[in-house]
C-alpha cells in the first residue's frame, strides 16, 4: 500500500474540451456572419429594387404625360397593386413590398404615383426580384459550405494544439504524481514557451528541490543520530551486565533492549533512505519462510497455507512452491507485522499464506483511518487505542516490501480487525 494514490486523467481530456469550444465558437461565428450577410444583403437588393421601382415610375409617368403611352412596363390601376398604394395613407408614399410569388414571379417591390388628383388613375411599375433572391439563396449556401470547411479545418488544428497543451500540463502532473509517490528525483525539467504552463512546471520543480531537501537532512539527521547512539547504547547494555542480578537489573536491561532495538530500526530505515540495500534473493519454499519468521517472535500466532488443489501429488507439489526472494528480508516484514498486530491489536492474530500471497491479521480495533489514509509514518501510531510504540515497525515493512518489489497493503476487515497483505512479485 502506498499512501498516495495517482488520479487517472478524466475521460473528457483538456484536449476535447478546446476542441468542442473551439468548434463551437466557430459555429457562433459562423452562424452570426451568416445571418449578417443574408440580412444586409437582403436588405440592399430591396433598397436597390426600391430605387429601380421608384425611377421607373417617374420615367413612365414622364413617358404617359408626354405621349399617353405606357413604357417600361408600366400599367394603370393593376389587379395585383398593393393596397398601400391603391389607397395610401401617406401621400409620400411610392414604393411597397409584395411578398406573392407565383410562378417566377415574385417576390416584387412595386412603384406608383397618381396621374392626376385624388381619385385619379395610379400608374404602376413592378419589379420583380425573383432573379436576386434566388442569388442570395446561393450566396447562402456557399455560406452554409464555407463554414462546414472552416469548421473542418479549425477543429483538427484546435485539437492538435490542445494536445499541445494538454501534453504539457500531462508532464507537469506525472511529475508531480512521482513526487508524490515518493520518486524526489522526479522533475519536469524546460518546457517550450513562457506561458503559465512553464510557470507551473517551474514552480512544480523548484517546490520539489526544496522538499528533497528538507527530506535528506531529515534522513540525514536520523542516521547520524542513530549512530551516535549506537555506541553509548552498546555501553549501556555492557553496564547492565555488571548489576547484581534483581528487579532494577531485569529492568534496566529490558529498556536498554528496548533502546537498542530503536536505534537499529533508525539505522535501518536510514539505509533504507539512502538506498544503500541490496536484496540477495534465493529460491525459498514461501510457507516455511512464513512459519520460521512466525516462530521467532514467540508470540501466539496462528499460521494456516492454503492450497486450492484436490489431488495429493498436485497438493504437495503446491505446498512445496517456491518463491524467488529474500528470505531475511521477508521474515523481517512478517514478523514486524506479526509484532504489529499483536501490540496495537488482539488476539487471535492469524497468518494464511496462499500462492504468493501474505496476510496478517488481527482482531482489534483496526487500522485508524489518518493511517490507511496517509500510510505509516515513522513515530507516530495513529491512535491511542492501538497502544504505545514508535510507529517505525509498518515504515521499515513496507521499506523493505519495496525493496524486493512487494506490494504491502494495509485494510480493515469488514467484521473488525486490521489485515496486512503482502503480495510478493512473480
Amino acid at each position: 500500500m502506498h499512501p498516495f494514490h495517482r488520479l487517472h486523467p478524466a475521460r473528457a481530456s483538456l484536449r476535447w474540451k478546446i476542441a468542442g469550444l473551439a468548434a463551437a465558437t466557430a459555429c457562433l461565428v459562423a452562424v452570426a456572419v451568416g445571418v449578417l450577410v443574408h440580412l444586409w444583403t437582403a436588405q440592399d437588393i430591396r433598397d436597390r429594387a426600391e430605387g429601380q421601382a421608384v425611377n421607373s415610375v417617374y420615367a413612365a409617368m414622364d413617358t404617359y404625360r408626354r405621349t399617353g403611352t405606357l413604357t417600361d412596363g408600366a400599367e394603370l390601376d393593376p389587379a395585383e397593386l398593393p393596397a398601400a398604394l391603391r389607397h395610401p395613407a401617406d401621400s409620400n408614399r411610392h414604393t411597397a413590398y409584395d411578398r406573392r410569388v407565383d410562378g417566377n414571379m415574385g417576390p416584387s417591390v412595386w412603384g406608383a404615383q397618381r396621374v392626376g388628383g385624388p381619385g385619379s388613375r395610379v400608374l404602376a411599375v413592378r419589379v420583380n426580384m425573383s432573379s436576386e433572391l434566388h442569388t442570395l439563396r446561393r450566396l447562402d449556401a456557399v455560406m452554409v459550405v464555407a463554414s462546414l470547411i472552416a469548421l473542418a479545418a479549425a477543429v483538427p488544428l484546435a485539437v492538435y494544439g490542445a494536445g499541445l497543451l494538454g501534453r504539457r500540463l500531462r508532464r507537469v502532473s506525472e511529475t508531480a504524481g512521482r513526487i508524490s509517490a515518493g520518486d524526489l528525483d522526479a522533475r519536469t525539467g524546460p518546457t517550450k514557451g513562457r506561458d503559465e504552463v512553464a510557470d507551473i512546471a517551474a514552480t512544480v520543480d523548484l517546490m520539489a528541490d526544496s522538499l528533497s531537501r528538507r527530506l535528506r537532512t531529515e534522513r540525514q539527521f536520523t542516521a547520524d543520530v542513530a549512530h551516535e547512539l549506537r555506541t553509548p547504547v552498546g555501553g549501556l547494555l555492557a553496564a547492565a551486565d555488571l548489576l547484581p542480578p534483581g528487579e532494577t537489573e531485569e529492568l534496566l536491561r529490558a529498556r536498554v533492549r528496548d533502546l537498542r532495538g530503536l536505534v537499529e530500526d533508525l539505522l535501518e530505515i536510514s539505509r533504507l533512505d539512502a538506498g544503500a540495500e541490496q536484496p540477495v534473493r534465493a529460491r525459498v519454499p514461501l510457507g516455511a519462510v512464513v512459519s520460521e519468521a512466525v516462530a521467532r517472535t514467540g508470540l501466539d500466532t496462528e499460521v494456516t497455507e492454503v492450497t486450492e488443489v484436490t489431488d495429493a501429488d498436485a497438493q504437495r507439489e503446491e505446498a512445496a512452491q517456491t518463491v524467488e526472494t529474500d528470505p531475511r528480508r521477508l521474515e523481517r516484514i512478517v514478523s514486524n507485522l506479526v509484532i504489529n498486530a499483536h501490540r496495537h491489536g488482539a488476539t487471535p492474530v492469524q497468518v494464511t499464506v496462499e500462492g504468493r500471497t501474505v496476510v496478517v491479521r488481527d482482531h482489534g480495533p483496526g487500522f485508524p483511518p489518518d493511517l490507511l489514509r496517509e500510510g505509516p509514518r515513522r513515530f507516530h501510531t495513529g491512535a491511542t487505542e492501538r497502544g504505545s510504540g514508535h510507529g517505525l515497525g509498518l515504515t521499515i515493512a513496507l521499506g523493505q516490501a519495496s525493496l524486493l518489489g512487494a506490494e504491502l497493503h494495509l485494510d480493515n476487515a469488514p467484521d473488525g480487525g486490521a489485515t496486512a497483505t503482502l503480495r510478493l512479485p512473480n
